[in-house]
Formats: structure tokens, sequence, C-alpha cells
């Protein structure tokens, strides 16, 4: 039986995830817009937004130990993949065969109660470089993709926190294979998906596990043409 949630359709808001959040009392709750005035990406930076685009935000109380939250963006890349053809690029990203940005994924949390926003970029006819858009003409249906999103994670999420899909995700991340540089210091070849939902690197000084939160900007880097 699918979890039963409150929906709320918005044409424009200030932010999904804060509005979310603000409307949950016990069952869970999606808010979905096709505007946001202060959208927020990880880490409080703005969030890019398309021309036509969908944000859409679920706020509940999963059944996980918290310990185990920092799997939730990774599960939650499951879900967007599972609707929307696009690979995960780890930790947060949804992104086209090119590499390109065609969403985000942000999850916050207050004790046991989660807030997971998702943003994706529709149609953007002159997107900037590094980012992208899903479809070439407007596809309308933005709803039905929100909806579509929220039954996914809630299924996925409610399988618990040992059944997360490991070798699933590794299978749809573009980043395994690549040599990424991250943030405050760091170089090394990604070469695996942790249990916990780590990013596995091979570094000159012997393989590190990068822990969503604790590093950022994970960057593959593109080798010059001559």
């Amino acid at each position: 039986m699918d979890t039963p949630y409150v929906f709320e359709w918005l044409e424009e808001t200030s932010s999904t995830q804060d509005d979310a959040r603000g409307l949950f009392a016990d069952l869970p709750v999606v808010v979905a817009a096709a505007a946001q005035s202060r959208g927020r990406g990880r880490g409080d930076r703005r969030w890019e937004t398309a021309p036509r685009a969908l944000a859409i935000s679920v706020c509940w109380t999963p059944r996980w130990d918290p310990v185990h939250f920092g799997r939730l963006p990774l599960v939650a890349g499951l879900a967007a993949s599972d609707v929307v053809d696009a690979g995960l690029k780890w930790p947060n990203d949804l992104v086209d065969e090119s590499g390109a940005k065609v969403g985000g994924i942000l999850a916050e949390s207050s004790g046991p109660v989660v807030t997971i926003g998702l943003g994706i970029n529709l149609y953007w006819p002159a997107a900037p470089e590094g980012y992208a858009a899903l479809f070439v003409d407007d596809p309308g249906r933005r709803e039905d993709l929100a909806r579509a999103f929220a039954d996914r994670l809630l299924e996925r999420v409610g399988r618990g926190s040992d059944k997360w899909d490991r070798e699933n995700y590794a299978a749809r991340c573009v980043t395994l294979g690549s040599t990424v540089t991250w943030q405050p210091s760091g170089a090394g070849e990604a070469v695996g998906i942790g249990e916990g939902g780590e990013l596995i690197v091979r570094t000159t000084d012997g393989t590190k596990s990068l822990v969503t939160g604790e590093v950022w900007g994970v960057r593959a880097v593109v080798p010059r043409t001559t």
C-alpha cells in the first residue's frame, strides 16, 4: 500500500522546503511548485533554476535511526532517477549524458523529522555552461512528476535503512571511475560507494571515504584537450 501524504501544488513560493516543514504535523507532506523565489541548494547555496522547472519537497519522519540519515540524499537520487532519465553525481546532483546538471537534491533534518527537496530543470533553451534541462520543449505535467517522485521516495525509504539499494546507486553513479577533487582539499579516483553512502576514493595516501556533510565541491577532473 502506498504511503498516504498531504499534497499541495503551488505555482510559485519562496521555498518548498520551508513550506513542507511548516505544514508537517503527522502524515508526510509534499509541496511542489513551478517556481521558487528563494530556493536553496546544499550549504545554503542559491539554486540556479530554469525558466520551466519543478521544485518538490517531502517532509516526514522516516522510521530510520538518524545515524543513517546520511544515506537519504542518495536514496532520493535513486527515486528521482526512477522517474526521470538522469544519471547520479555523488552525492546530490542529477546530470544528463554530457555531465551537465539537470537537478539537485537537498536533505535537511531537525531531530527525527526530515525534509528532502528535489529541484529539476525541465526546459532551458539558453542554459549556462554546466547546466541543462531534461526536455527540449516545455513538458507540462509537473504535478504528475512531483507525485511520482514523492511516491518513489517514500517507497524506497520505507524499505529500511539497511535496504537502501547501494548496488543500484553505484550502477547509476557517473562519479565512479572518475578522478575527482573535493574541498577542503583532496584528490583521488572514485572507485566505489560505501554501505553508508560514502564515496570511496583511491588517493596517493591510500583509500579514503568521503562523507556527505564533511566534504563539498566534489568535481570530476576533465582532461584538457589540445
